[in-house]
This record gives C-alpha cells, sequence and structure tokens, in this order.
C-alpha cells in the first residue's frame, strides 16, 4: 500500500514534490473509493490517484520517476558493474542540477508495517540512502548510508533493530548499487518485505514496454484465461474465445513493410526460439462461423485492453500498485470509467490495489468517479520545473463542476495556446 512518493532532480522536477494516498476527511465516495489503513492512527488511503496537466508539464516525468526507483531497486545489485553509470537524469534547466544527486522516497505499508525507504544519486553513485521501519508504530532507523565527498567514502548507521550480516553486506555494496538490493541478494530476511514491496509494482508508460505478454502468460492457466475473457467483454469488447499457440520464430511472422536490416536483425536474435501467439475468436450472427483474429490485426484499444487484462486483474487480486501514464491512450472514455470502477469496487478490490495515472480525459472529473482529494495537477512554471500540486489546494465545493474548472483555468495545469499564424 503506497501512501507517498517523492521525487526531487529528476528530469523535469527540481525541488521536491510528492503525491499523497493519504484521505482527506471529506465523506463523499468513502467507502468504495477509500479504504482503512493496517495502521492504527494513519489516514483512510485512496484507491486511486488521477494526475491531470499540459503536454511536456511532466505527468510522464513522475512516471518515469517511479520507474527508475523499481528498476534501480530490483536490478543494482545483480545488473550493474563496478564503476558503471546509473541511468539518473538530473533537472537540467538549473546550473546545480547536473551536480547535485536525484533524489527520491517512498513511504508505503508492506505485510503490516510501515516502511520509510529513500536514496539519493549521481549518475557515478548512491549519494545517500535509508530506510525508517515502524514495527511497533514508533520510528526505527535501521540504516543510512551517506557520502563524505572530503573524504572519499561512506558514513553509515546501522540501528539496533536492524540484524544479519550488516558489515559484510556493507562491504559488499558497489558505490553504484543499494545497499538494500545487496543486503537482499544476500539473504537479509529483514529487508526482503521492502525490496518485494518494489519487485510487486506495476510501472507502464513512457520508458517502460506495454506488451501483452503478462496476460498470454496467464493465458496459459484455464481459469486465468476465463477471468481475461470475462474482462474483455466486461469491457464490451465481444470475443467467444482466446486461442493460444506456441511455434517456432519465423521471419515470415514480422510484418511485411518491416525494412530489411531490421528483419535480420530480429531474425538473428530470434533463430531457433519459440515465440507464443495469440488470437482472439468473435462471434458472427446469422449463422456465419465465427472469425478467429491474431492479436496484431486487433485495434488499438483491444490491443491495450488484452496487455492491460492480466495485470489489473493480478492488481486486483493481489492488492498490488499500478503506475501508468496516459492510461486513456486508444481507449474509449466508457472504457476508461469500466477500468477505474474495478479499483473502486471494494467487492472486486478486496485486497486493496491502488493506482495511480496520468490522462487527459476530463470527463472522468464529473461522474461522481473521483473524491477531489484524488484528483492532482502538474504543469511547468517559468523555471521550466515541474509544480506538483493537489486540486485539494483551491477548496472546491463540494458539487463544483470539476471538469468546467479546469478546462477554464479555475486550477492550472492547462496547455497555453497562440493564434496559428502558418
Amino acid at each position: 500500500m503506497l501512501i507517498e512518493f517523492s521525487v526531487a532532480n529528476f528530469r523535469s522536477f527540481w525541488e521536491p514534490r510528492k503525491l499523497s494516498m493519504a484521505a482527506t476527511p471529506q465523506k463523499d465516495l468513502l467507502d468504495n473509493n477509500t479504504f482503512t489503513s493496517p495502521i492504527s492512527g494513519l489516514p483512510r488511503l485512496l484507491r486511486s490517484a488521477v494526475v491531470y496537466g499540459p503536454n511536456a508539464g511532466g505527468k510522464s516525468n513522475f512516471i518515469r520517476a517511479m520507474a527508475f526507483v523499481r528498476q534501480f531497486i530490483v536490478a543494482s545489485a545483480k545488473e550493474h558493474q563496478e564503476g558503471e553509470g546509473i541511468a539518473v537524469t538530473p533537472f537540467l534547466f538549473n546550473q546545480l542540477g547536473p551536480s547535485q544527486p536525484s533524489e527520491f522516497e517512498v513511504q508505503f505499508i508492506q505485510d503490516g508495517v510501515r516502511y520509510q525507504y529513500g536514496f539519493a544519486a549521481t549518475r557515478e553513485r548512491v549519494t545517500n540512502e535509508w530506510l525508517i521501519a515502524y514495527p511497533e508504530g514508533r520510528a526505527q532507523r535501521w540504516f543510512e548510508r551517506n557520502f563524505e565527498p572530503q573524504n572519499n567514502d561512506y558514513q553509515w548507521y546501522f540501528g539496533s533493530r536492524f540484524v544479519g550480516r550488516k558489515r559484510q553486506w556493507q562491504e559488499m555494496t558497489r558505490d553504484n548499487a543499494l545497499f538494500l538490493s545487496t543486503a537482499v541478494q544476500w539473504n537479509s530476511e529483514q529487508l526482503k518485505p521492502v525490496f518485494t514491496w518494489f519487485k510487486r509494482l506495476f510501472v507502464i508508460g513512457h520508458g517502460t514496454l506495454l506488451d501483452p505478454s503478462f496476460s498470454m502468460k496467464a493465458c496459459q492457466d484455464d481459469a486465468k484465461k476465463s477471468r481475461i475473457l470475462a474482462f474483455m467483454n466486461e469491457a464490451d469488447i465481444s470475443i467467444s474465445d482466446i486461442l493460444m499457440e506456441t511455434k517456432e520464430f519465423s521471419v515470415e511472422d514480422l510484418p511485411s513493410d518491416m525494412p530489411e536490416p531490421i528483419k535480420e536483425e530480429i531474425r538473428q536474435s530470434m533463430d531457433g526460439k519459440k515465440m507464443m501467439r495469440v488470437g482472439f475468436v468473435h462471434p458472427v450472427s446469422d449463422g456465419v462461423s465465427p472469425v478467429s483474429l491474431p492479436l496484431e490485426e486487433e485495434s488499438d484499444g483491444t490491443r491495450k485492453l488484452f496487455a492491460y487484462a492480466g495485470p489489473w486483474i493480478d492488481i486486483l487480486t493481489k492488492g498490488r500498485i499500478l503506475f501508468a501514464d496516459e492510461l486513456d491512450t486508444s481507449l474509449h472514455p466508457k472504457i476508461m470509467r469500466f477500468l477505474l470502477s474495478l479499483f473502486h469496487n471494494d467487492k472486486i478490490n478486496k485486497a486493496n490495489g491502488q493506482l495511480i495515472f496520468t490522462t487527459h480525459d476530463t470527463s472522468l472529473l464529473d461522474q461522481d468517479l473521483v473524491r477531489r482529494d484524488q484528483v492532482w495537477f502538474i504543469e511547468k512554471d517559468q523555471a521550466n520545473t515541474s509544480q506538483l500540486y493537489p486540486l485539494t489546494d483551491f477548496k472546491p465545493r463540494a458539487k463544483e463542476a470539476l471538469q468546467k474548472g479546469y478546462l477554464n483555468g479555475r486550477y492550472g495545469a492547462l496547455p497555453y495556446t497562440r493564434e496559428a499564424h502558418f
């Protein structure tokens, strides 16, 4: 369960900006759109948050930030080599940006325990890393590392409640890797819940590939395939069956208009390998036999919905978290409302999965789908830095027409267009 995520000096973000999933005391849509935190004393948490803003305002960069955090935690200890650069991009519109570390912090709940984990990194090294846990309701600082340039070395702190081979893990942690990742790789049981929380994140958008592989793999199980088929039909995609075929790769399966050099490169990398293909069976009226179409011949919206189906069901079943950029692309507004309504249904979303997404679909604002504390905006200021702020800053009235107010500029985060002269 996500409580809060903050980012600073990353791409278009300069000063620290945070998104909170803590619900305000407002009573509307309380039961379906929020849930009780398992931690005593914490406010209720939101099941979803939606972020609006103009093109190039920073929405995608916010999703990229979480994608980077997840990837760096999962891979830094086992995939990075000594001296290899860290794929972090600082804010470039301030002369201090490239020389300062990018910083990220996440507050979350895993296995009934609240955690506060963060790190700062340049392209050369991790400069800071910290973890605070609240296993008994009170803060316990488990570890912290800080790089001291004057000594060209790290200062380390380990709390008395943090157990295991910490000195050995410290020595194994490279400058360009995280201590969290290294310790878990070397069997720190105490840190596994923290690592697992990040590993179970879904991040879909720029810098990550939205492909159907998760859904395709799920369809190999008959029970999961039935759920995906039901999901597609509930979203008004008329499909009577999903066909799965595993075959040896053939260059003939590639698009005919693909350039030959690219075909040859793919052929060399895929030669002799097995590939999975999926097709949809569509019922036809007037007694005509059903028609089967391969996935690549379906519409963009159908392909995207299928790619989402497997992760969506898994997230709702297991209480996972999804960050998605431009969720509305290629999807009808009614499909958007359908997808969002699944998260807001406490009978379906029993495990309290959470969705954080960006969109341009302003119709969601006036459909009694989201609370005012679920709406966020991103826009760039005169210094070209992205500002992230909640709708609640404007104290909108209970029945205020949010879509009209947004499109009229009341909340900012709109594109500025000039009169055309071309």
